[in-house]
């Protein structure tokens, strides 16, 4: 069952969903720093990944494409953005599938857990409270020695960068839950969780500000 807690939908409103894809990919430089999300998960025939806050399913099928024999999962509490993921998915081929509901309402079993966990442009739109409760799941679901990977707005280094983030991300999503990721505090956030060797990987620079893709493992 899915709670009723509320959500912040893909771009800030309900109404602009059908157009994030659209959005995304005109305004964040979407194939540069998807393309090295991916290459970085390096997905692996048989190896289980799931996606916190899947979206439309860009990165499921950028991911299934690259390698079809993973068996990838995501989950999203905005039933349009399922149920566009599934569309994509369908006339994509892709072997990835998507549920609608809130990540970590149920502990894992036996046998849930997974050998990589990615959360993409999720962490930014949710307080402060919910970003330290995502991410101590995120550890909890991941098998010893499994990785997490976070490609999201971190800390805007410069006059520019902090000035596009305002009048873009902060404009849709407000001040109050994306000024923390504008401020730095993904990393610290990620290690406060129980993740080990954190790494940033990358960043892109885009209209929209800076985005960074991190990488980190549970402890064995």
């Amino acid at each position: 069952m899915v709670s009723e807690r509320s959500y912040t939908p893909p771009l800030g409103f309900a109404a602009l969903t059908p157009l994030y894809d659209r959005i995304i990919r005109g305004l964040t430089r979407e194939s540069v720093w998807r393309a090295k999300l991916v290459d970085c998960i390096g997905a692996r025939q048989g190896e289980t990944i799931l996606d916190v806050g899947s979206g439309t399913g860009s990165l499921a099928i950028a991911v299934t494409s690259a390698e079809p024999g993973c068996l990838f999962r995501g989950i999203d509490p905005d039933t349009a953005a399922v149920e566009m993921a599934r569309r994509k998915a369908a006339a994509a081929g892709s072997t990835a599938t998507f549920e609608t509901g809130w990540f970590g309402e149920t502990p894992p079993r036996d046998g849930d857990r997974v050998d990589k966990i990615v959360c993409s442009l999720v962490l930014h739109q949710v307080p402060l409270a919910e970003k330290r409760r995502l991410l101590r799941t995120m550890l909890d679901w991941l098998k010893p020695g499994g990785k997490l990977f976070v490609a999201d707005y971190g800390a805007q280094p410069t006059t520019a960068m902090r000035l596009a983030f305002r009048l873009t991300v902060q404009l849709l999503d407000g001040k109050t839950d994306t000024q923390p990721n504008a401020d730095g505090i993904l990393p610290l956030l990620i290690r406060e969780a129980g993740f080990q060797e954190l790494i940033a990987v990358d960043a892109v620079d885009t209209s929209t500000g800076r985005i960074e893709i991190m990488r980190a493992l549970k402890p064995l």
